[in-house]
């Protein structure tokens, strides 16, 4: 007899098995709707870049461009190699000591564009009503400086002189639109310093170009040479790359120290197209400050090593001797003599080399040589 066939009986489906299906279809809908959502989200964002990145966006073989393209750094117009040549330099000569025991210096504020590299334009807040830096003030030791300032300008700027033992709160004070205001200090200390406005914030006054230097002689004067050039080294921030229309501070870029730009003199690579000149067995005498805001300046002068130099501008120590590289940091300043025998081409950089790459190089012809530099 077969045996009997045993049969289990159908599980009862109870509230919670339901639920647990209807929460599973539900989440599987929403999984899908968000999905969806970020996939359109998605091509979106990378329409929106697409739209805004440039058809023509350069290259690092570009001629027109140097790296980095994160920013506007070497972004030069076409006929860039003509505007070079046809820039008139900044002069870098020292200018003569000023005479008497008072020396008054007048500066008026001026907003004005300025052109900052070959084509490119830049707004700047300019001591003096010339630009950046600043005019170079040449006193001896003992002298008094009276500064009177002029606003010119739109807004409330002051000056700073790193040379002046003086109460910032009295001497450094800020001086409205349409106002002057005038003090005095003793230039009681010599070396190469630099002055800049003192406003804040200091590091966006700076980086639109408000600096200078004042170079203070010792009574007794320093080693006679031949050749004294003033070199004020900076950076240039900008928000545009000044070619159709002038640019702007970025305050970010300037925040982290990120230029677009680095000089001497206000003006990238304009002692390449137009060397600083010396003769074979002629000494040359560089004053360098540099006024950042944020960067050091590393001064060589390649082919040729420094006879003397005073660090930190302290021209009251004996200076160096026989030294390649000296840092002169932001918001100091250095003497630097070279003794050079033989004719060529000597170019002076920063050698951060970043820096030569973004403008900060020059040359110093001695005679009459052939040819050109690499660096």
């Amino acid at each position: 007899m077969a045996s009997p066939t045993h049969h289990r009986p159908a599980p009862v489906e109870t509230d919670s098995g339901v639920f647990a299906k209807v929460a599973a279809v539900l989440l599987g809908i929403l999984v899908a709707v968000l999905g969806f959502f970020a996939l359109m989200m998605w091509a979106d964002a990378r329409q929106s870049r697409d739209a805004a990145t440039p058809a023509s966006t350069p290259s690092e073989h570009d001629h027109n461009t140097a790296l980095p393209l994160n920013s506007f750094a070497g972004v030069v117009p076409e006929n860039a190699v003509e505007l070079a040549a046809a820039h008139k330099p900044s002069d870098a000569t020292l200018p003569p000591l000023a005479a008497g025991e008072l020396v008054k210096v007048h500066m008026t504020l001026k907003d004005m564009t300025v052109e900052i590299a070959p084509g490119v334009k830049y707004n700047t807040w300019a001591f003096d009503g010339h630009g950046a830096p600043g005019p170079v003030v040449h006193v001896r030791e003992g002298q008094t400086v009276e500064m009177t300032l002029t606003n010119g300008g739109a807004i409330p700027h002051s000056i700073d002189f790193h040379a002046a033992r003086i109460a910032p709160n009295k001497a450094f004070r800020d001086v409205a639109p349409g106002e002057s205001f005038s003090f005095r200090f003793k230039a009681s200390d010599p070396g190469v310093f630099m002055y800049h406005c003192g406003t804040k914030p200091v590091l966006a006054h700076i980086a639109n170009g408000m600096y200078g230097a004042i170079v203070v002689q010792p009574k007794e004067g320093l080693p006679a040479v031949d050749n004294e050039y003033v070199l004020v080294a900076s950076e240039w921030y900008l928000n545009g790359d000044g070619i159709k229309e002038p640019a702007s501070l970025d305050m970010a870029k300037a925040r982290s120290g990120s230029p677009d730009w680095t000089t001497f003199n206000g003006y990238a690579n304009q002692y390449v197209n137009h060397p600083l000149t010396a003769n074979p067995g002629e000494t040359t005498r560089f004053y360098v400050v540099a006024a950042g805001p944020t960067l050091d300046t590393n001064f060589h002068v390649v082919g040729t090593i420094f006879d003397r130099a005073w660090a930190n501008a302290d021209m009251t120590s004996p200076p160096q001797l026989g030294v390649q590289t000296v840092i002169v940091p932001a918001g100091g300043g250095g003497v630097f003599d070279v003794k050079i025998d033989d004719e060529g081409l000597y170019p002076f950089v920063s050698h951060a080399f970043a820096h030569v790459d973004l403008g900060q190089v020059g040359l110093l012809k001695v005679g009459n040589p052939k040819g050109t530099m690499s660096h």
